[in-house]
């Protein structure tokens, strides 16, 4: 359990040169985070404060202002007198979520693939070589089955559209809204069905932004983001202990 063990303590270690540099607490709370996301630390999963403090040799004052803020964004939930843990899955917040990303990467897209349509066509080659590297980086970890080289991939293949639509922290808002996304998408790598379904879309993306046809573009980009919200309910189905029992309109007024 890498929260409550050493594992958090190489973690943070290997920040490196930074480590000195940034808040304790920072560090703690993106340690535990990325494990949060990475579904390392599961939902349901108890954190023990104390025993967090002890692996990093630290407070207890920093561990608490790093659960403070994942409990604000709806990471983990704290019950006082009883204990903190790792939140379920919203269905709410990764619908939220989802809205928020196809806003943001609809238009990163368009302005990616106008922006190659506008330098001559001997020079689109180099301008989206990284993106195509990136599409055949994700065969090869798919191929190995290397799933977390592969989640790498993905995140690196959307980053770069924004790079190429001259808007690059439209990526860091967008990876800041879509944890609880993330939780899901981690649930469908093991499929190799969904990880070759997520290479033929990033390929025709790729493909659209290489043409430099930002129609082409947004309707790819728009197929892909539309698979999420189906797969979240079929994982739903499957994991019915790593999401937040939601109430139907009616159940939720009886409930005020």
């Amino acid at each position: 359990m890498a929260a409550n063990g050493a594992d958090l303590r190489r973690k943070l270690a290997s920040r490196g040169e930074t480590v000195r540099a940034v808040p304790a607490s920072a560090r703690i709370h993106a340690a535990l985070r990325d494990d949060i996301v990475a579904m390392v630390l599961a939902p349901g999963m108890p954190l023990q404060e104390k025993q967090i403090a002890l692996s990093c040799g630290v407070s207890r004052t920093p561990v608490r202002e790093a659960i403070l803020k994942l409990a604000d964004e709806r990471l983990v939930d704290i019950f006082p007198q009883y204990g903190t843990f790792v939140s379920r899955i919203s269905v709410q917040a990764v619908r939220d979520a989802m809205i928020i990303r196809n806003a943001l990467e609809r238009t990163s897209v368009r302005e990616a693939a106008a922006r190659v349509a506008a330098v001559p066509e001997k020079a689109r080659r180099a301008l989206v070589a990284p993106l195509v590297a990136l599409v055949r980086q994700q065969r090869a970890t798919h191929r190995a089955g290397e799933l977390a080289a592969f989640h790498a991939a993905d995140e690196g293949f959307h980053q770069i559209i924004a790079d190429l639509a001259g808007h690059p922290n439209l990526w860091r808002v967008i990876r800041q809204e879509k944890a609880h996304v993330d939780r899901c998408r981690l649930l469908t790598l093991p499929s190799p069905q969904r990880r070759a379904s997520v290479i033929a879309e990033h390929q025709a993306v790729a493909d659209a932004i290489a043409a430099g046809d930002a129609d082409a573009a947004e309707a790819a980009m728009a197929a892909h983001l539309g698979r999420v919200i189906p797969s979240v309910e079929d994982l739903c189905r499957a994991h019915p202990d790593y999401f937040e029992a939601e109430l139907a309109p009616a159940e939720a007024a009886n409930a005020r």
